[in-house]
């Protein structure tokens, strides 16, 4: 009578281990890619970010001229009825140094 060769139950686990072993090194791979480009893709972020153009500046605003600034305080005060045409003409006249 033949016997029948067989791999045997320490063959079968043995080649189960080995494919065991290479699925977990292939997700261990794919893990690896996956984290390498979402940190290609953080950097790129962070250097599209340094490269944008930077917004335009504010214009800046004109000097204050404190005696322009006086007169149309005084204009207001007038405007309001806080000051008489009297009292506006005599205020102007000083704030202008006339």
């Amino acid at each position: 009578m033949m016997r029948r060769r067989g791999v045997g139950v320490v063959g079968v686990a043995a080649v189960a281990h080995h494919a065991s072993n290479k699925g977990a090194q292939q997700q261990a791979a794919a893990d690896q890619q996956a984290a390498d480009q979402q940190t290609i893709a953080a950097q790129q972020a962070a250097l599209d970010a340094q490269q944008a153009p930077a917004p335009p500046a504010a214009p800046a605003a004109p000097p204050v001229d404190p005696q322009m600034a006086q007169l149309e305080n005084l204009a207001n005060l007038h405007t309001q009825g806080i000051l008489s045409d009297e009292e506006y003409t005599a205020a102007k006249a000083k704030a202008l140094g006339i």
